[in-house]
């Protein structure tokens, strides 16, 4: 593809002899080779601009970029001046690799809570139904028997691109896609024409970043807003958000709920720590489903991806038997089971209403105390751990407050800001990770919960000087090992 083709995208021309065959694009100097485009983008810590020299001695023909003063000085290279570089970006790589997303379906799930689980259920009923499914996400991005490990939850256009076009390349023809706000408010998906979106809910995470919730809920809304008429939004209509989103779009609309009039609605819920029953019922078809997946945001999550596969017409005895054979998503409330005579669970919940969930859903089941482990994670939205202190403490029985990944931030200013919230005297604080959970296992007793949170599927933690293995999982079963033999 030529430099010319390549930047119509763009709506914008060049002058002069400047065209050449494009080999790539890329915002990432060091991975620039001859007769590349290099899109200098401003990152929130580095500006791309800083990096314009060092693409150019790597071999990069065209330079794009935003804010300064064309750079005439590179002989044979082509300098383009847009006004948004991360906009020009999503674009340019979307153009370069042919626009993948417009030869497949891709479904793109966004909200606070439920984005992963719901992406494993789509991938599991589109394979029983027989056909070839990718996923994005923030466990992994894969797709046959290909694994690739996830640096974020939704990559940044390039890689994204790229992807789509290998899955596209490997006769995928869905893919289910995490979509995350900071994706959605740096363009990293501008490129994607989405066949259908899912919205699960909205609750206070990410501040950090966002700042406030009404600025957070407009990155969310930006995957609604830009679907067009021939695509499908899938809405919780339980969410205090769901109507504002229902405003937003122009796609058609589905809505699931557990409490209000809906296109797709349950009866009959039954919870235990064995799974959840209920009764689907969706335009006269009436669908009983018996899943192994526990508690009441995971009836959401199924109903978020039923309805998608209703929309495609998935035969509903198909739909119900992927659904009833699906176990459960890595570190998604996941048992660890050594035959123990409590029950252990780790779970991903990080954010005060995911926690809430959790703790809430094992509360209804048969149990005698709920013990839980956590902590919050360093250099992220501070606001969130007085309030997942204050759910622990007043939902669970006792509380271990740990490190989770502390990043820069000192583990004990991090404990400080939980505690704030606490109101119980039912707590106690155990910094070391491994030592906090070998005490929470060695205090259970029969019938007890003990309840791992806020890691999931990591096998890592972040301090400030350096990042060690470390699982949740792996960590129990070895504790538990060792108290059993």
């Amino acid at each position: 593809m030529k430099l010319r083709e390549l930047i119509r995208s763009l709506d914008i021309s060049i002058a002069g002899s400047g065209d050449f065959v494009v080999r790539g694009v890329t915002s990432d100097s060091r991975k620039i080779q001859d007769d590349f485009v290099f899109v200098a983008i401003h990152g929130n810590k580095l500006d791309g601009s800083a990096f314009i020299e060092e693409a150019v001695k790597n071999g990069a023909k065209a330079i794009v970029f935003q804010d300064q003063e064309a750079l005439n000085n590179s002989d044979g290279v082509v300098f383009i001046n847009v006004r948004d570089s991360r906009f020009a970006l999503a674009k340019l790589a979307a153009e370069f690799y042919g626009y993948p997303s417009r030869k497949m379906k891709v479904i793109g799930v966004t909200g606070t809570n439920g984005k992963t689980t719901i992406t494993y259920l789509i991938e599991h009923i589109l394979k029983e139904a027989g056909y070839k499914t990718g996923v994005i996400g923030t466990i992994n991005y894969r797709y046959d028997d290909k694994v690739i490990v996830a640096k974020n939850t939704t990559p940044g256009p390039e890689d994204t691109q790229s992807l789509l076009a290998e899955m596209f390349e490997a006769d995928v023809r869905y893919v289910a896609m995490e979509v995350s706000s900071h994706a959605l408010d740096q363009d990293r998906v501008n490129g994607v024409d989405f066949h259908a979106a899912i919205f699960t809910n909205l609750t206070q995470d990410h501040l950090d970043y966002h700042k406030d919730m009404e600025a957070y809920f407009m990155a969310k809304s930006l995957l609604f807003r830009n679907l067009n008429s021939e695509a499908l939004a899938i809405i919780n209509k339980d969410d205090s958000y769901a109507q504002r989103l229902m405003n937003l779009t122009n796609a058609d609309v589905i809505t699931y709920s557990l409490r209000h009039p809906a296109d797709i609605a349950v009866t009959k819920i039954k919870l235990g720590l064995e799974g959840s029953s209920f009764l689907i019922n969706y335009k006269g078809l009436r669908l009983e489903i018996n899943s192994k997946l526990i508690g009441k945001y995971n009836v959401y999550n199924i109903l978020a991806a039923v309805s998608f596969a209703f929309h495609e017409r998935i035969d509903p005895q198909k739909i119900k038997e992927a659904v009833e054979s699906f176990n459960c998503v890595p570190g998604r409330l996941e048992q660890i089971d050594l035959g123990q005579v409590f029950k252990v669970f780790v779970d991903y919940a990080h954010t005060d209403d995911a926690l809430r969930n959790v703790i809430s859903s094992l509360k209804e089941v048969e149990h005698n105390r709920i013990i839980v482990v956590f902590g919050c994670g360093g250099d992220r939205d501070k606001i969130k751990r007085p309030k997942m202190g204050y759910i622990a403490s007043e939902l669970a029985d006792e509380v271990i407050v740990t490190a989770d990944n502390p990043r820069s931030e000192d583990v004990e200013d991090i404990i400080e800001d939980i505690k704030r919230g606490i109101k119980k005297d039912n707590y106690r604080v155990i910094p070391d990770r491994h030592i906090a959970i070998k005490e929470a296992l060695k205090i259970a007793k029969a019938n007890d919960i003990v309840l791992i949170a806020g890691k999931g599927h990591e096998n890592y933690q972040v301090f400030k000087d350096k990042t060690i293995d470390f699982d949740d999982r792996l960590e129990a079963k070895i504790c538990l090992a060792s108290m059993i033999s």
